[in-house]
């Protein structure tokens, strides 16, 4: 197995927007020589830089466009452009159809569209979607999130070793296929509500993708991370953790470390 470990930082998983301590959802995924940031949700460009400059970044990979999964584009959009940093452009920007006119409605202040394509090389998902990064690759499945366009994630580096990323869905057949026999699965538990998993149904997710470990993420104002934890253990007989900001988990191994 190689010694260079396929991993991912939590940069913040609040919801439905950022807590003193806490951004909204962002992960940074590292391995295969690259490194890539999923979902950009408020405050998660701050928290990026504590690993990483926006310049290391080789791509972006967004899982719907709600603001808190979303809203930093914003702001990383005006630091490419503007900070004078030293890195090529455009960044590649993996997100849901329409991501580039939608980024473009926000930024544009005057009568021509803001050059959102000079900042980032955009791709639209597709359910089935498959890209290789540098030694990663990144699948895109489309789930069920209250009608809006929105995908889940698998990252397999060249060992085979892989992760899996829910975004925000409901429990749902593709979302299952796509985690089968995972390494680990940040499953989000906002709560028993159309559009997303409750932590107990994030546990059934995991137990039926026979998902090598749990971290419960997005976890809704209605239960506390202990619970939620609690909640999704008594589905699933796996390892289950809550994603706390900082926490970096390196995908194959137990164990999370700030």
């Amino acid at each position: 197995m190689s010694s260079v470990p396929l991993r991912i930082t939590v940069l913040g998983s609040a919801t439905p927007f950022p807590r003193p301590g806490n951004a909204c959802s962002g992960y940074l995924v590292e391995g295969g020589g690259v490194r890539v940031w999923v979902d950009a949700g408020t405050g998660t460009l701050a928290e990026l830089q504590r690993y990483v400059s926006l310049g290391e970044v080789d791509a972006v990979w967004i899982s719907h466009l709600h603001a808190d999964h979303s809203a930093d584009l914003l702001t990383a959009y005006y630091a490419l452009l503007y900070a004078g940093l030293d890195l090529p452009l455009p960044v590649p920007l993996f997100g849901p159809p329409g991501i580039a006119d939608r980024l473009a409605g926000f930024l544009t202040n005057g009568p021509d569209r803001s050059p959102v394509e000079k900042a980032f090389a955009v791709q639209e998902l597709y359910d089935g979607h498959l890209v290789r990064i540098g030694g990663l690759s990144l699948l895109a499945r489309a789930v069920e999130h209250g009608g809006l366009s929105a995908f889940a994630l698998r990252v397999e580096d060249a060992e085979g070793r892989s992760l899996v990323y829910s975004g925000d869905c409901e429990p749902c057949s593709p979302l299952v296929e796509l985690a089968l026999d995972c390494d680990l699965f940040v499953c989000e538990a906002d709560g028993l509500v159309p559009g997303h998993h409750s932590a107990a149904q994030a546990g059934e997710s995991a137990a039926a993708a026979r998902a090598g470990r749990l971290v419960l993420t997005h976890v809704g104002p209605g239960a506390s991370s202990a619970d939620a934890v609690a909640l999704a253990a008594a589905e699933y007989p796996g390892d289950v953790v809550h994603a706390d900001p900082g926490l970096r988990f390196e995908v194959g191994q137990l164990g999370g470390g700030g």
